[in-house]
């Protein structure tokens, strides 16, 4: 049976020699299927021979139908990020515990894939944010986030204090280690471990989520997609923002952290059988109803 994704291009974790001998299967199975196999540059480098195209992310996103990821959630926000303006579906596969974003194995991916190369597939799309650190008037900091956009106190710095606005209407100041807006993905990630609400995917939802704020009455709140979220700083002593644990740019005092929603989505594909509930259920440990002692 043909696929309609007749270029898909490998792109394993950087520098983890492990994930290279599973990569260079897929590609033979692939091959078998008549795909034309790519490899992303940097992973192409540490392979010590390689008959596989090698190309650059830009590269990647104008002429691949599909992007198979290996390794674990960390990856796939990386490359999600990059691959987000190309509009390229993501498949993505863990070689240890299965992820929230990496949800095929290793140990079954040439069966699984094989069958999603047949059609048997869901596709889900997922929103992100952008960020921009306004200065002055001026931007001088700005990025991309599927999970989150958090600003935070540094290492070893104070309660930070900042003014949020949402859509210009003032909402309230906090004074407290951070705070974080996420995406419906980033919900179960650093926003649930401050208290968030878990937001399912298919949402199109932005959740503001404080961290340990002095006040507890300070409580998260969740918007629509089209809210633009302002965050004022008025006490930096060492604070920073960050998108999706990465990208830290410092801030300092009068910067206006600007968070919306981005244009572009990102599309994972997951198996006939996925369960966002059944995922959530083995990831976060969720039981069934206690039994009756005999």
């Amino acid at each position: 049976m043909s696929t309609r994704f007749k270029t898909i291009a490998l792109i394993g974790k950087y520098k983890n020699p492990d994930i290279l001998a599973p990569l260079l299967s897929l590609a033979q199975f692939l091959r078998s299927r008549n795909v034309e196999v790519v490899l992303d540059s940097l992973t192409a480098s540490n392979l010590a021979e390689n008959e596989y195209p090698a190309m650059t992310m830009e590269e990647i996103g104008l002429h691949a139908h599909l992007a198979i990821v290996l390794g674990g959630d960390g990856t796939m926000l990386n490359i999600a990020r990059k691959l987000a303006p190309f509009g390229v579906p993501l498949v993505g596969i863990n070689q240890g515990r299965l992820g929230f974003l990496t949800d095929l194995s290793i140990d079954t991916m040439v069966e699984t894939l094989g069958s999603m190369l047949d059609g048997r597939y869901i596709a889900e799309r997922r929103m992100l944010l952008c960020v921009e650190v306004s200065r002055d008037g001026s931007a001088v900091f700005s990025a991309l986030a599927l999970n989150d956009v958090a600003v935070s106190r540094g290492i070893g710095g104070n309660m930070i204090e900042f003014e949020v606005r949402i859509n210009g209407e003032y909402v309230y100041s906090l004074r407290s280690d951070g705070l974080i807006v996420a995406t419906p993905t980033g919900s179960t990630a650093y926003a649930l471990s401050s208290g968030g609400p878990i937001l399912h995917p298919s949402l199109d939802l932005i959740a503001l989520v404080p961290v340990s704020p002095h006040t507890l009455s300070n409580r998260p709140i969740v918007v629509g997609p089209d809210a633009v979220v302002e965050i004022l700083m008025h006490r930096t002593v060492v604070a920073l923002v960050h998108s999706d644990s990465h990208s830290h740019f410092d801030l300092q005092e009068h910067d206006r952290v600007i968070v919306r929603r981005s244009p572009h989505t990102v599309t994972l594909l997951h198996p006939s059988n996925h369960s966002y509930y059944r995922m959530l259920r083995e990831k976060l440990g969720w039981s069934g109803l206690p039994r009756n002692a005999a």
